[in-house]
């Protein structure tokens, strides 16, 4: 009796030539999580393992336990505050499942074993070095002002929700985003707190209209300058923000005020450091991440995980249920998809479908996907899992029932790339419609995309914002409004279209960096040796957006608009667009999406008189947002008053003026 096809497989019937690798996938899949619930009755029980591990108060024994899973190592030794940093006087002995355990009775360490006191483990390795390392599991570390070192602390704080009301149901359906990053979101030169993000960041956010927040370099990072992805203590809020009790008012709040709050997580590679993180935990290099120089990635200077293993597909998987437990996060935003996919990490090309399927495809890492969403999607059915993936790999946002990944959404990573190509290597009368609209609307058609115009990547350091690719140094003496500046004038005008035309035709969620919806200048660069530790690049100028005799603020209400319309229309939960025109020479394209039409003229320099366009249905149209309003830094050359009526071909005559987007509605 044959097996029913998967519906991945009859979805698209360009994957039947590999059916039978998809359907082995799946049967892998489905004999792994029979395994899990074998051993721990489900996935929720077998992600609770950081309960286990780490330092737990027994209430049956009336005693601290501290346990770590070292299976190489000869011996450990805790050591800390509470013994006075004594390296030999408390070891650690192997239990009967051969983990390494150790008990405090609470009368004996009542005094000394506290709060906010600092602890490591010392560890004789596999290889006879012994190291004061940080425990693998630990909730908070912290570093030393003077010595610079890093050291586990006990936290033993408490804290009470009040988001119980709030729902992800808005931005689970159409996911509006704001990418933050928690310590550069300060005008002042300086690290950012969870606390003034809070109370100074969160009610920007709100006002902007977006529906979910994307917070950065969350877990414990030594390095500032990684931008948080060298993480070395997975399950230690980043200390440098300032306390978990901190993060969670922040989360609290944003859930209090309708926001979703999504991690930017790192499980795709992990700091080498010895001293801070996980590698050589127990004196062997293959212990959490792959032995020799498969578990190094050269472009990335860090340690890979070696997802096949039980006990480090546990630890992450726990990893993914602690940070929505503990936390209130409500998804993920996986970084890396691509490289933990692939054992080449994508740098290969992806010109026929066989790569997509043949032996460079990590199986145990597309399995660890699987896994990874089944759980997430299981403790929370809303829950929002992302994955920045670029290769285009089939079925990454399908079911796994489907036979598909089980991510929710894709990040388009194609479409920020586009627009820097195309911003430094063309002029405008050379932009590509055809192209753009490939770009923008090429996706799986049961997929969904987050569609975004520049991310964190687009402004790193060797590279610049949008806004600055466009006006470059004239942002810095010709933002006013009391002035025309050509240099100026196009580039608002085409910021305003870039990221119209992005949200509308890119995909079913959308993306923004902070501070690049009013066109932040220049470019992101934190603080480290070659710019002589300076905060300069490394903040959000806000008093930029505030002031109201600067054009900042004209975009800012721009994206405004943009966000409540899409709001307003629900314009991402809409099917795709149907495209109505496109001219190359002219510069026009219009298409419908959500019974809105959108009109563009990337022209640089002609307006169109009684243009035609051919309307979806019969009717009279006006418009409901354009690009060339007054109050958004545009010349105020068109007349929202005015009805257009079509005629006996659905055809209505516009006036279509140089760099606008007009929306339509019937």
């Amino acid at each position: 009796m044959s097996q029913k096809p998967l519906a991945l497989v009859t979805d698209e019937p360009w994957l039947e030539p590999f059916a039978s690798v998809i359907t082995q996938r799946n049967e892998r899949f489905q004999s792994e999580l029979r395994a899990i619930i074998d051993f721990s009755g489900s996935i929720l029980e077998f992600s609770r393992i950081h309960e286990y591990y780490g330092v737990h108060f027994e209430k049956m024994r009336n005693g601290w336990v501290y346990r770590e899973w070292a299976p190489a190592a000869k011996q450990l030794f805790l050591t800390g505050d509470f013994n006075w940093w004594d390296r030999e006087s408390h070891p650690l002995r192997r239990n009967h499942r051969g983990d390494w355990e150790i008990f405090l009775p609470f009368e004996e360490y009542k005094q000394t074993f506290v709060h906010g006191s600092k602890i490591k483990v010392r560890v004789v390795g596999a290889n006879d070095v012994s190291l004061d390392r940080i425990p693998a599991y630990i909730r908070r570390v912290v570093q030393d002002e003077s010595t610079h070192d890093f050291a586990g602390q006990l936290w033993f704080e408490s804290f009470s929700w009040t988001d119980h009301a709030f729902s992800l149901n808005e931005a689970a359906a159409m996911p509006l985003i704001y990418e933050a990053h928690v310590g550069m979101a300060l005008e002042e030169q300086k690290v950012g707190t969870y606390r003034e993000f809070e109370e100074l960041i969160l009610p920007r956010i709100k006002a902007g209209g977006y529906n979910a927040i994307q917070l950065m370099a969350v877990m414990e990072h030594p390095y500032y300058g990684s931008f948080g992805y060298h993480v070395s203590n997975y399950f230690a809020p980043t200390s440098r923000f300032g306390t978990p009790e901190e993060l969670k008012s922040l989360i609290n709040t944003a859930h209090n005020l309708g926001i979703a709050v999504i991690m930017d997580i790192v499980h795709s590679h992990a700091v080498k450091n010895v001293n801070e993180g996980l590698n050589e935990f127990d004196g062997s290099d293959h212990q959490y991440f792959h032995p020799g120089d498969r578990g190094y990635h050269e472009g990335w200077d860090s340690k890979l995980f070696d997802y096949g293993k039980w006990e480090v597909k546990q630890f992450l998987l726990s990893n993914i249920r602690y940070w929505m437990e503990e936390f209130h996060f409500d998804g993920f935003r996986f970084d890396g998809a691509t490289s933990m996919l692939y054992h080449h990490h994508g740098h290969a090309g992806f010109d026929s479908a066989e790569k997509y399927f043949d032996a460079g495809v990590d199986d145990d890492a597309l399995l660890y996907f699987q896994l990874a969403n089944t759980l997430i999607h299981q403790f929370n059915g809303q829950a929002i899992s992302i994955a920045e993936e670029v290769s285009g790999m089939p079925g990454l946002c399908r079911t796994v029932k489907d036979g598909g990944i089980g991510f929710d959404y894709r990040l388009a990573m194609g479409v920020p790339d586009f627009w820097i190509k195309t911003l430094k290597h063309k002029q405008d009368e050379q932009w590509d419609l055809f192209e753009l609209w490939h770009e923008l609307t090429n996706r799986p058609k049961k997929e969904k995309s987050i569609a975004y115009a520049e991310s964190h990547d687009q402004a790193l350091v060797g590279d610049k914002s949008i806004a600055f690719w466009l006006m470059d140094k004239e942002m810095y003496f010709s933002m006013t409004v009391l002035e025309q500046n050509l240099v100026v004038d196009r580039g608002i005008a085409l910021h305003k279209l870039i990221r119209m035309i992005t949200l509308s035709l890119g995909g079913e969620g959308y993306l923004n960096f902070i501070g690049n919806e009013f066109g932040h200048p220049e470019w992101v660069d934190f603080p480290r040796l070659g710019n002589d530790w300076s905060y300069q690049h490394a903040r959000r100028q806000w008093s930029l957006v505030d002031d109201p005799l600067l054009r900042y603020k004209q975009l800012d209400l721009w994206d405004k608009a943009m966000i409540q319309l899409a709001k307003d229309h629900q314009l991402l939960s809409t099917p795709p667009a149907v495209q109505l025109y496109l001219d190359p020479d002219k510069k026009i394209i219009a298409y419908e999406r959500g019974n809105l039409v959108f009109v563009f003229s990337f022209h640089p320099t002609e307006s169109f008189f009684g243009f035609p366009i051919r309307m979806p249905a019969q009717g009279n149209y006006r418009i409901t947002l354009h690009s060339d309003e007054k109050e958004y830094s545009g010349f105020d050359r068109l007349d929202k008053a005015i009805v257009y009526a079509t005629d006996s071909d659905q055809v209505v005559n516009l006036y279509i003026p140089n760099r606008v987007v007009m929306v339509m509605e019937r």
